[in-house]
Formats: C-alpha cells, structure tokens, sequence
C-alpha cells in the first residue's frame, strides 16, 4: 500500500521490516503490493503471495520526450526552421535510446602514448609508390591503427570478443569492429569484418570504400549490422576525451580523442610526450569491470608497441 503525504510528494510504503528484507531479496516491488496486516501494512504474507505469483520489480517508466507541439510552444514562432526527421535520424533515435534504456553501461579510460605510432604511419605513409596520378598509392590514418589495435586486444582477451543474448553469451572467433562515420543527417557504423586478420592498409581502404558508400546511402544491411565492438574517433574535432553509446548488439565501443602533447613523468623526468585519451563504454552484462580494464589495457599495449600490427 503505497501514500503521498503531503510533504514530500513521494510514495511512502508501509511495510514490516522483514517483508522489506524478502522484496528486496526477490526484486518485488513493493508499492504494487495490497497489504493484508494493521491498517493496510505490508506484512511477510503478503510478500510471499506475490513472489509465488511471479511478480518482480518493475522498472520506473523513464520520462517521454515532450511532444512536439509542447516544445514548439518555448520558442516563437518563425524564429526556427523545421527539419523533419528521415529514416536515418529515426532509426538512430530508436536504436540509441533502446542502447541506454537497456544496456547497463560502464566507462573505462586510459591515456596511451601514441609518439611511436605516429612515426610509424609517417614511415609507412612515405613508403607508399606513386601513382599514375603522381599521389601516394596509400595513406593511413590514426583511426586505422585503431582499429587494428583493437582487432587484436580482443583476440588477446577473447572473453571480451562477445556479445550478448537472453539465454547465452557468445564468443566469438573473428574480430569485427565496427566505425563510426558521420553521414548528412545522421551516423552509421560499417563493420570491419575479421579486423584481426587484415592489415593496416587493408583495413584503411575498406574503411575508406565503405564510408564512400555509407554517405551515398549505397551500404547493403550486412555491411552495417552485427559486430562485437566498434570504434568512434571525434580527435580529428579537437575532443579530447569522450563517451560513447553502444549500438547493440556489440558489447563495447571504444571512444578515441585527440592526440596532444603533454607533459608526463618518464623514469622520474618531466618529458614532452604525445598522448591519446580513449575510452571504452561496456556492456556490464557481457563485459564485467575487471575484464573492461584488461581489454583496454591490451589495447594500450598495442596501440603504444605497434609493431606487433604487423607481427
């Protein structure tokens, strides 16, 4: 039996302390209960009929959007312009607020020194033949690296290289990593598949060809969907540290920022170095917190000895 009183506005349950004990040992939501004992107190019985009946906690309903015609009513009118929402922006909006209503979310960040990683792309870069066009025949990015980065921590952590179902956590033998890349009117998510098993170049012109067909609305459904991870790279914008939302079904995303140079402590010295912060949202369902902190260490590992990308 659930009461406002006039003071605080909120539901005051009257309830024995054992009958608290059981509900909260069953996950039993007690303001949906009758009580049965003294002036309509909850008592051990009525706890007890509810959980034979099934009955479990439910989720308090998380507050709707204001219509439209409400939010129209803060601004005046003519001093906007309406933008109607594509099938695009629908199916972000639907998906990411599936991801937060129903992934349990954790947040993991590192600072990775990233100075051997850019000599070496600058030395891979500069090895690239010209074309007949006179212009390096490849050109890698820092997000490229990334990626292969990535690939590779998850098969070191292959507890971590999963995804979540109801009945069933499954593993996974190839890494497939999925990219954000923004597009007019929204963001997609192409997915790398067995990132593990390509190289740099490789994984940067199929990155390059599938963003191409991602912003002309060219990707086929299975270029997209599925994937264990992925990774959203917003450093090219100057952001230093992010978080990022999980596109279900994968179980993490790996957040990267800018690329700075900063001064840290090396053998006991203050030395000039440039770091990179990045950090990986998991889904505490699949991925707990210690198994977070060692994928993203393996990561750190990598993208800070990348010569091992090419082991």
């Amino acid at each position: 039996m659930a009461l406002v009183t006039p003071d605080s506005g909120a539901p005051r349950i009257f309830a024995s302390p054992l009958a608290r004990r059981m509900a909260k040992e069953g996950g039993l939501d007690l303001s949906a209960l009758q009580g049965s004992g003294p002036h309509g107190r909850i008592i051990e019985r009525d706890v007890k009929s509810a959980l034979a009946r099934g009955e479990t906690a439910k989720a308090a309903p998380l507050a709707a959007a204001p219509s439209a015609d409400v939010t129209r009513k803060f601004f005046e009118a003519g001093s906007y312009e309406e933008i109607p929402h594509d099938n695009v922006r629908k199916a972000i909006a639907r998906r990411l607020t599936e991801a937060i209503q129903t992934i349990p979310l954790f947040y993991l960040n590192v600072d990775c020194e990233i100075d051997a990683l850019l000599r070496l792309r600058e030395d891979f870069n500069a090895a690239a033949p010209l074309g007949s066009d006179g212009k390096p025949t490849w050109k890698t990015s820092v997000n490229d690296y990334v990626v292969k980065a990535l690939a590779i921590a998850l098969q070191r952590k292959p507890e971590a290289n999963v995804t979540y179902t109801p009945d069933a956590l499954l593993r996974h033998k190839s890494s497939d990593i999925g990219v954000a890349v923004s597009i007019p009117g929204g963001l997609v998510t192409p997915i790398i598949r067995n990132a593990q098993a390509k190289s740099v170049r490789e994984i940067s012109e199929e990155i390059k060809d599938l963003a191409g067909r991602a912003r002309a609305r060219k990707l086929k459904p299975q270029e997209y969907e599925g994937g264990v991870s992925a990774a959203s790279n917003l450093g090219m914008y100057g952001v230093q540290s992010f978080t990022a939302l999980i596109n279900p079904p994968q179980s993490t995303i790996l957040a990267v920022g800018q690329g700075e140079q900063r001064m840290i402590v090396k053998n006991g010295a203050p030395v000039v170095a440039t770091m990179m912060s990045v950090t990986l949202s998991c889904d505490h369902r699949a991925v707990d917190g210690a198994l977070g902190a060692e994928l993203l260490a393996e990561f750190k590992h990598v993208i800070e000895h990348p010569a091992m990308m090419f082991a």
